[in-house]
């Protein structure tokens, strides 16, 4: 028997919350106390703490945690959704690329901290539901904690964020991050001390985040979250049973005994209301199977996780209960036998789980297999996943926070990105400072300072000279007053304090160090230099700048005569040069060749084919395309990177060693290349009906009429397919679009331009580059992940099949600018399909295969790259919609619906199977937004 229940890995609060708001019965409660959490109402503007009626927490305002960021409430029609005060404000982060917050913690002690995030359509603008990415990083301390995903959200929808750390210093920082796709923002921080002894696998460079976290057994229905105070530590465990129909074969088990420790030392501290409740199955079943989904947004490839079970068997004193664990295929733990009312808990030591327990790259999944000699099937009562998070980053030296910190309380400094670590992660160093890196395994140091013309007002802060690595400071141009302090300098090298209001003496412990040549001083400007004129006080600054302006003054106007008269002469000359041209450039033949079988051509040769280069047939960045005709008499485009050297070229490598290996009808055909110290280029077939982007947009308009533009796609297609599943290793070609569909004479689509294509093999989901591509065509998963897969093509072949469709560019810029896909969204929205297709076609289409080819081009377009189609799949969607063997019922039967938010959300699902064989019913189970179907299949 098979049996499956649903409920979302990034947890929907609005419902979970509410049914919070009930009156817990007193237990007793052993561990933390709610006086040592940090509770946090983001964006609540009272001044004093609240308590939180249902949980006995007390809240306090977000003010003194933070700089920065804008108090907000969600809108009205979405308050009474809310499960509690703390989702009904927010604190959202219009400035700055990442903003922290700052909790008071313990050294060395260990924490669980959770975020949660209520959008509420705070702003008026929809953003969650209006098409494009909402998405934002979190940082814990100066590491990468999780995305925040609220693409095809319902703005009702809380989720929670959630990890379990050891704090580096009496701080812990929690830092929002802007990816550029979403204005980030925050409801609530919760920072929670766990025991020392508890979760022992955490460490210095080991975090981890939460996956899932279950209890087991029946549960009423309101408990369908339990936390604090039935849990000291207020971790959310969510009830299996609340998931769904809790009936046959599945067996619940209680009892008030207590259940003990099977170790002396207890590393998860389960509540015993957890602990006396299991679930079972009927004796005729032998195993159950969780599936954990995969959250899309994730990089499942590179994921690691661990998985903690808890067993006790609180059904007999003398059970006949032993199982295996599994994690896929792998045994994690043999013959488990829980002992009676004793806990014991249990997870891969020293290690975490990788790809390889994935299945389909969708589901992490684990077994609980019964043993031949076990007379009982297995047994659970909770569960815990959580996955890596790796503490790599090192923290700004603590001595160079202290004082880069009380300079900024001292200059009351409102700099925007001036907030969390100074130094680390070195994207998000703080303006003006200059750090050291260069010893990896260390705390970077700050090595400078550049504060010049930054208003900064009063004495000189002292704590500027504690810096122990402080090489060169820059305090020039502000309003600095009183004298300069007489301090032992330690490592500082420059000190420009020019253009101040510094009155004297300059102390005799920086006037050795300039007269020792151990210090650069400058103090032009100020007035201790009134009456002094020594070369400190000189305006030798001044001087630099006004030389290099004479000299410009004078050189510029005789370079520029220089240059029309050479000009001139190059101009006469060059008709004599070009007879020696050949000659010229025959001395600067590559003596090593590429190892591949294709021609390769000299530049003499090319320059014979191409009639000397006279006849343009393209230009771009890359170089200018001419026509020539080889010996044969077949014609060739050659591109030429003239001037370039294999060195400086990042195109022109990729493009022959991928062209070399890959030959398909619908892939451009390289005939040969040029090495050349002075000229690279590349010599493909030609094809004389130019790129679809030109005939789409003022070409050939009336040859391209559906069939063949149903044709064209499908002939691109099949390229892309053949790059992705017949290539070893795939190749992703990552600049698919209109103008790099080519046409033969007869009109077949030629994909080309392979000079950032990238290849990967089997071990890999992913590359991790620098965003490359076009605008409007550029895979927005990729382009804040900067990870590419073979679905970044997918993406921008469903741009390129939008262009088909609508003759418009990927970018609409009248009336105002808008990305097709939106516009398409609009457009059907406020009409009909019909409203989107090109005016050309003038009607003349089979509607049922457009409406089919839209939905695919808006399936390739999707957010999340797991929820587009394969170019295998797009291949075979296209197919059916050829006029040659399509028909209206198989066009209408391959067009699926997409996606609506509430089935994004439950792609992210944790399921559970238990075993026999095949027979099928259905059940419902509960779920805020919408009502996730489950399939029960059942045997013997």
């Amino acid at each position: 028997m098979v049996i499956s229940f649903r409920c979302s890995e990034s947890a929907n609060l609005t419902w979970i919350l509410a049914l919070l708001l009930i009156t817990f019965t007193p237990i007793q409660v052993y561990g933390q106390s709610a006086s040592e959490f940090v509770s946090i109402d983001c964006g609540w503007v009272n001044s004093s703490s609240y308590m939180d009626a249902a949980l006995v927490i007390p809240y306090s305002s977000d003010g003194g945690f933070l700089e920065g960021g804008l108090s907000r409430e969600i809108l009205p029609e979405f308050m009474a959704d809310t499960g509690n005060d703390q989702q009904k404000t927010l604190r959202s982060f219009p400035d700055g690329s990442r903003n922290c917050y700052t909790l008071p913690s313990t050294t060395g002690k260990k924490y669980l901290l959770r975020a949660t995030f209520t959008y509420g359509n705070y702003d008026r603008l929809n953003k969650t539901l209006d098409g494009s990415v909402f998405l934002f990083g979190l940082h814990i301390g100066v590491n990468f904690w999780e995305a925040v995903n609220l693409t095809n959200l319902d703005p009702s929808v809380t989720i929670w964020k959630e990890v379990l750390t050891i704090a580096p210093d009496n701080v812990v920082s929690v830092c929002l991050v802007n990816f550029g796709s979403g204005t980030p923002f925050i409801s609530s921080l919760e920072l929670r001390p766990l025991e020392d002894t508890m979760y022992p696998f955490l460490s210095s460079s080991v975090s981890v985040r939460y996956f899932q976290r279950y209890r087991f057994g029946s549960v009423r229905a309101a408990d369908f979250i339990t936390r604090y105070p039935t849990d000291p530590y207020d971790r959310f465990w969510q009830s299996w049973y609340g998931t769904i129909d809790h009936s046959y074969p599945w067996i619940s088990l209680n009892t008030s005994r207590t259940v003990n420790r099977q170790q002396s030392i207890d590393g998860f501290q389960v509540p015993q209301a957890i602990l006396q409740k299991a679930s079972t199955l009927d004796t005729n079943y032998s195993f159950m199977t969780f599936f954990v989904a995969i959250d899309p947004n994730l990089d499942s490839g590179s994921l690691e996780l661990l998985p903690i079970f808890h067993f006790a068997e609180i059904a007999s004193d003398s059970p006949n209960r032993t199982f295996n664990v599994y994690s896929a295929s792998e045994l994690l733990f043999p013959d488990v036998s829980p002992l009676p009312m004793r806990v014991d808990s249990m997870y891969p030591t020293n290690r975490f789980l990788t790809n390889r327990f994935l299945m389909s790259n969708k589901n992490a999944y684990f077994t609980l297999n019964r043993t031949a000699s076990s007379g009982l099937p297995p047994l659970i009562n909770a569960f815990e996943l959580y996955s890596l998070v790796r503490m790599e980053n090192f923290t700004t030296s603590s001595d160079d926070v202290h004082y880069i910190n009380a300079v900024k309380k001292h200059y009351n400094l409102a700099r925007i990105n001036w907030t969390g670590d100074p130094c680390s992660p070195r994207e998000y160093k703080w303006e003006g400072l200059t750090c050291d890196y260069s010893n990896g395994n260390q705390n970077p140091r700050i090595v400078r300072v550049n504060m010049s013309t930054s208003g900064l007002i009063g004495q000189l802060a002292i704590s500027f000279l504690d810096m122990p690595s402080l090489e060169n400071l820059d305090l020039s141009h502000n309003n600095l007053t009183g004298v300069i302090p007489d301090y032992q300098l330690k490592s500082l090298k420059v000190l420009n304090l020019s253009n101040n209001k510094l009155g004297g003496p300059i102390p005799d412990s920086i006037l050795q160090r300039v007269q020792a040549g151990l210090l650069d001083l400058r103090l032009e400007g100020n007035p201790v230099c009134s009456n002094n004129k020594d070369t400190y006080c000189s305006d030798k600054m001044t001087k630099r700048r006004t030389t290099p302006i004479l000299l410009i003054a004078v050189i510029v106007p005789v370079v520029l005569i220089c240059l029309l008269v050479g000009m001139c002469i190059i101009w006469k000359l060059h008709w004599k040069e070009r007879s020696r041209d050949n000659e010229d450039y025959a001395m600067y033949e590559e003596e090593n060749p590429l190892h591949i079988d294709i021609t390769r051509f000299t530049y003499a040769e090319l320059n014979h084919i191409t009639n000397s280069f006279q006849s343009i047939v393209g230009k771009g960045g890359f170089g200018i395309v001419y026509h020539g005709i080889l010996a044969n008499g077949d014609e060739v485009a050659v591109k030429v990177l003239k001037e370039t050297s294999i060195a400086e070229s990042t195109d022109f490598l990729p493009e022959v060693q991928t062209l070399s290996k890959v030959h398909h009808k619908n892939l451009v055909t390289l005939q040969g290349y040029c090495l050349n110290k002075k000229c690279l280029a590349l010599v493909y077939d030609f094809m004389p009906r130019g790129n679809l982007q030109q005939l789409l947009r003022g070409g050939e308009d009336c040859s391209l009429n559906w069939e063949r533009r149903l044709h064209i796609a499908f002939d691109a297609a099949q390229g892309l397919e053949y790059l992705h599943e017949l290539c070893t290793p795939s190749i992703v070609h990552r600049d698919v679009k209109t103008p790099n569909i080519l046409l033969d004479k007869n009109l077949m689509g030629i994909i080309s331009d392979f000079g950032l294509s990238r290849t990967f093999n089997d071990a890999h989901t992913h590359i991790s580059t620098v965003a490359a591509g076009t605008l409007g065509y550029l895979d927005p998963e990729y382009h804040a992940t900067f990870q590419i897969t073979v679905k970044t093509d997918v993406y921008s072949f469903g741009i390129v099949l939008l262009e088909i469709i609508t003759g418009q560019p990927p970018v609409i810029m009248e009336p105002q600018t808008v990305h097709l896909p939106s516009w398409v969204r609009q457009n059907i929205a406020k009409g009909s399909i019909h409203d989107v297709v090109d005016k050309v076609l003038l009607d003349q289409y089979d509607v049922t295969s457009l409406q089919g080819v839209i939905d695919l081009a808006m399936n390739c377009v999707e957010n999340a790259a797991i929820d587009r189609p394969t170019m295998t799949e797009v291949v075979s969607r296209l197919r059916m919609f050829l006029p040659a063997v399509s028909s209206k019922k198989q066009s209408v039967s391959a067009s699926p619906q997409r996606k609506n938010s509430t089935d994004t959300e439950i792609t992210r699902q944790f399921d559970l199977i238990s075993g026999a064989n095949n027979q099928t019913s259905s059940v419902q189970s509960g779920y805020t937004g919408g009502m996730s179907e489950t399939n029960f299949l059942s045997g013997r």
